[in-house]
């Protein structure tokens, strides 16, 4: 029995949805990608507590994979197992007035609604954004002048060895697309945010007015994994990919957005080997053009 076997069986014991040789392609904004030795929706932080020790035990690689909207995995898969935070892990709160406790698991969009049925402010930037919340957290995830550092007050963790933690908003070094948990191996299991009161109706207006500023700039009728490049000092990359003649340049199934230079998408069918190979040549021809060396912001498993 291989090692993610033996994870699988274990899961199954604890009553987990557990699949062996998924398609990570059905588990990621991009639909790209290889089988995943094992899937496994891990529904309590007993579950997953149990589930990282048996990865220890058995020598298992594992990894957390959210909503799979800022990632691309590699067509020969994933060896190892694959964790997607489940069940209570998705559950939101309100713990105050002006505090939300927020599951690891629950999608942007969900949390977004639940703080305006609260009345409470500061959410909006997040409203279309496709992940879950633990992702966003993990890559301080932004938009529109806000970022997920505004609204965090603390993150409940839990690190390879079963063990829960926390850390409080000061030890998160958020940054650029960044935070503590990207040079850790710890999990992110839950958020704490601290919003505004606020009129609902004026949450509403803001919310639909990001919406509709996505919707007339950025691909969203095709499946992407959003931004592929991360801002560069002083300028904006979908921009320079413009100005160097590249929307639409496609590679296979995979296409520099006509609509948004910034995005890559998949007209169908795309392999992760076409995406990369389109990556390598935009970032070549940006280089050689403007002198800009852009960075993936996309996470590549």
């Amino acid at each position: 029995m291989d090692k993610s076997e033996i994870i699988l069986d274990q899961a199954r014991i604890l009553g987990c949805d557990a699949l062996e040789n998924e398609p990570m392609s059905k588990h990621t904004t991009f639909k790209i990608g290889g089988k995943a030795d094992a899937y496994i929706k891990v529904g309590n932080l007993g579950m997953l507590s149990t589930l990282l020790k048996e990865c220890e035990k058995a020598g298992a690689d594992y990894m957390i994979l959210g909503n799979g909207s800022n990632v691309l995995v590699d067509d020969e898969g994933i060896r190892g197992v694959v964790f997607r935070l489940d069940g209570e892990f998705r559950q939101i709160a309100l713990v105050e007035e002006d505090t939300i406790f927020c599951g690891a698991g629950a999608t942007l969009a969900s949390l977004c609604k639940f703080a305006l049925s609260c009345g409470l402010g500061g959410l909006e930037f997040a409203w279309g954004i496709p992940g879950t919340v633990g992702g966003a957290v993990y890559m301080n995830a932004g938009a529109y002048g806000g970022e997920m550092k505004d609204v965090v007050y603390s993150v409940a963790y839990m690190t390879p060895g079963g063990v829960i933690g926390r850390t409080e908003k000061d030890d998160l070094n958020f940054g650029y697309r960044t935070s503590v948990f990207r040079a850790s191996k710890n999990i992110i299991t839950g958020v704490t945010l601290r919003l505004k009161k606020d009129d609902p109706e004026k949450i509403r207006e803001k919310m639909d007015d990001f919406m509709q500023r996505r919707s007339s700039k950025q691909p969203l009728e095709l499946p992407s994994a959003g931004s592929v490049f991360k801002r560069p000092q002083g300028n904006y990359a979908g921009a320079l990919i413009e100005q160097c003649g590249l929307k639409g340049k496609s590679r296979g199934g995979a296409q520099v957005s006509e609509k948004h230079a910034g995005f890559i998408v998949n007209k169908g069918n795309a392999k992760a080997a076409d995406v990369k190979n389109l990556i390598r040549e935009v970032q070549t021809a940006v280089y050689d053009q403007t002198g800009y060396n852009l960075e993936c912001e996309l996470i590549i498993l």
